[in-house]
């Protein structure tokens, strides 16, 4: 049984890892923060006691900003493979916190990668890059693609990049990047803009909210489904040398497109509901993200499935049923279609 340790486990990629490689059989560990209120929601189900003949899914209490700790874990649990996803992963908050965010998205980084050299462990890494990586470089974005960063998320997402290229250059570490662009489900947080969009519709819809205030509406980004993704960073763990890949569509919409068409679907009219605050756009805005996932279709076999409209159907419906609505159906018929439960789990 192979043994994989999750940063980031009860976010919206590490929850649907952990399930994705529990059904492949691994023994499972996630690292989760210490809090004084529950914060293991996306991973409740797949929790088992362990005291339970037959557990596979362990937790463990850690923070990326505690490297004695982060050593412990990697030499006591000795995993096969790491999949580094715990950050400050919002783009805008890091404006408000850079140096929490580079403390956090930059530095635990390299706090997982010592800890692995020094322990001896022969574990591959997997590093959660971000395409916004790339700024306003034109796009298609791929491998070869200038970085530009312009947030301090970026910047901070830059650096463990290239130290995870570094310390597989320096120290023969089997370690790669998965430069993932935008990707979206029911388990996105709602501080996220399409989670934001779809749960305050369910909310308007359900008589519970009156309007949603949004931001630049113009962005364009290359959104793709989460349980495809995390599938995608199983498969670079499986290669026999470490790369770096692009992962997503190679088609880019705007966040107003993702708004019409969320509400069209639900029936209602943005104009009566939607009004724009300056808060929430960015110091420096990225305008246009597209991928060209190329690579990752030739070595690795992979490719998205879900299109854009079916993954805004597919939370639209997820959060009308959150707020007690029947949902308008098609999001779920989509899921099963493609062999996915409610949830987008296989």
């Amino acid at each position: 049984m192979k043994k994989a340790l999750i940063t980031g486990v009860t976010g919206q990629d590490g929850s649907y890892l952990a399930e994705f490689l529990l059904s492949k059989g691994y023994e499972v560990h996630g690292i989760i923060r210490r809090a004084s209120t529950f914060n293991t929601g996306r991973v409740d189900h797949i929790y088992v006691d362990p005291h339970k003949a037959g557990a596979a899914f362990f937790l463990h209490y850690g923070d990326l900003a505690d490297s004695g700790q982060v050593d412990n874990l990697i030499y006591n649990i000795a995993p096969d493979e790491i999949y580094h996803l715990g950050a400050q992963s919002h783009v805008r908050v890091s404006f408000d916190i850079p140096e929490y965010t580079g403390e956090i998205t930059g530095l635990g980084t390299t706090r997982i990668l010592e800890a692995v050299r020094r322990s001896g462990v022969k574990a591959r890494f997997y590093q959660a890059s971000s395409s916004e990586l790339y700024g306003n470089t034109p796009p298609p974005q791929n491998e070869k693609t200038p970085f530009e960063p312009r947030s301090p998320y970026a910047a901070a997402k830059l650096y463990s990049y290239w130290m995870t290229a570094n310390y597989r250059e320096a120290y023969g570490i089997h370690a790669s990047n998965g430069i993932l662009f935008n990707h979206e489900s029911p388990r996105r947080g709602e501080t996220f803009v399409t989670r934001k969009i779809t749960m305050a519709l369910a909310r308007i819809l359900a008589g519970k909210q009156d309007d949603l205030f949004l931001g630049n509406l113009k962005s364009r980004r290359d959104w793709g489904f989460a349980p495809e993704y995390v599938e995608a960073m199983w498969l670079m763990m499986q290669q026999d040398d470490p790369a770096d890949y692009v992962i997503a569509t190679g088609e880019a919409h705007s966040v107003e497109e993702f708004l019409q068409e969320a509400f069209r679907y639900a029936g209602l009219d943005p104009g009566r509901h939607v009004k724009i605050d300056s808060r929430y756009f960015r110091p420096t805005e990225v305008d246009v993200l597209i991928g060209d996932a190329g690579r990752a279709r030739e070595v690795l076999g992979w490719q998205p499935r879900v299109s854009f409209k079916e993954l805004v159907r597919i939370m639209v419906d997820a959060d009308m049923e959150a707020v007690g609505l029947e949902p308008v159906g098609e999001g779920k018929r989509i899921l099963k279609g493609k062999g996915m439960d409610w949830m987008g789990r296989p």
